[in-house]
């Protein structure tokens, strides 16, 4: 009995893989849908277009790794810095976004955007004295055509004017974090 079952055990498995075996090889079948593959030759898209389009789309942690791409191709350029804290600071790590934006503002070809940007993540750190000055950079920079960045401002000043602020009023709070182009990032303040 016992040379029995071992006899059946190799036929089985070999039946069992036979089954799920194909006929069609290393190839995926043709009327199945795959995702396609690499095409040689082809050019990459630029990783800050590409970072640019998922955090539109919400996805912070897939942005930070295409802006990390850019970084290795292009270096860090005042664009790829900004974007890299704009994603950092999405993400809530505020240490690491300051850091970057500050970097980024020592640049002669800074934007408007990267000042607003630091005077966010130094809203949501509650130093709203130097926010208010980094964002009157931004304005000043801007010439007053960015309503987020003037929005801003507002309510940077107003948090300095009025020390005991109520907190329910700080959760409905939106601070606005901008980017170079036509897309808004909206950063809610957390409760």
């Amino acid at each position: 009995m016992r040379s029995r079952r071992f006899g059946l055990f190799p036929a089985i498995s070999t039946l069992t893989l036979l089954a799920a075996c194909s006929t069609g090889g290393l190839s995926p079948s043709g009327d199945q849908t795959y995702a396609p593959g690499i095409k040689a030759g082809g050019e990459a898209v630029d990783g800050l277009v590409v970072g640019h389009r998922l955090m539109e789309a919400g996805e912070y942690e897939l942005a930070l790794d295409a802006f990390t791409r850019a970084a290795g191709q292009q270096g860090l350029t005042v664009d790829v810095m900004s974007a890299l804290g704009s994603a950092n600071l999405s993400l809530g790590r505020l240490g690491q976004a300051e850091d970057l934006l500050r970097r980024a503002i020592k640049s002669d070809d800074v934007i408007p955007e990267t000042w607003n940007n630091l005077g966010v993540v130094l809203m949501e750190r509650g130093e709203f004295a130097e926010a208010s000055e980094v964002f009157r950079r931004a304005y000043a920079l801007d010439n007053g055509q960015t309503d987020a960045i003037r929005d801003n401002l507002r309510l940077a000043l107003a948090k300095i004017e009025k020390t005991g602020y109520d907190a329910e009023q700080q959760q409905k709070q939106d601070y606005k974090l901008v980017r170079r182009g036509s897309s808004k990032y909206v950063i809610r303040s957390i409760p």
